[in-house]
C-alpha cells in the first residue's frame, strides 16, 4: 500500500501528514478529528477543506501529527499539509488546490519584542516632567 506525506505550517504550528488509501478516517495525534477539535465545526471544515474541494474525503485514511500554536493555527497547518500530500497522490489536483489558496503558506507570524520597548511596537508611557 502506497503512503504519501506532506508537511504543513502556519504561524508556529507544524503538521506532518501521512495519507494512505482507506475509508476516510482522520486521526490527529491519535485522536479522531472530532475529539481533537472538540466538535468545533469551523476548525474541522478548515482542516478537511482540501478533501472536500477535490471530493476525495472518503478515499483516504489520514494520520496527522501536529504541534505548536493554537487550534486555529493547527487547523491551517493541517489544511496545508493535506493539500501538499494530495499533490503527491495526483499532480492534476495542483491547479484546483492552488486556485483555492491551500498551497500558499500563510506567512503571518507574531512580531518579535524589541529592546527598549514594552512589546513589539508598544512603548513605555512618557511624561513631560
Amino acid at each position: 500500500m502506497q503512503e504519501y506525506t506532506g508537511t504543513g505550517r502556519r504561524k508556529t504550528s507544524v503538521a506532518r501528514v501521512r495519507i494512505k488509501s482507506g475509508s476516510g478516517n482522520i486521526q490527529i495525534n491519535e485522536k479522531t478529528i472530532d475529539e481533537y477539535f472538540s466538535n468545533r465545526e469551523n476548525l474541522i471544515n478548515t482542516a478537511k477543506s482540501p478533501l472536500t474541494l477535490t471530493s476525495l474525503d472518503k478515499n483516504f485514511d489520514i494520520f496527522i501529527r501536529v504541534n505548536g500554536g493554537g487550534f486555529n493555527g493547527q487547523a491551517g497547518a493541517i489544511r496545508h499539509g493535506i493539500s501538499r500530500a494530495l499533490i503527491c497522490v495526483d499532480g492534476k489536483l495542483r491547479p484546483t488546490l492552488k486556485k483555492a489558496g491551500f498551497l500558499t503558506r500563510d506567512p503571518r507570524m507574531k512580531e518579535r519584542k524589541k529592546y527598549g520597548l514594552k512589546g513589539a511596537r508598544a512603548k513605555y508611557q512618557s511624561s513631560k516632567r
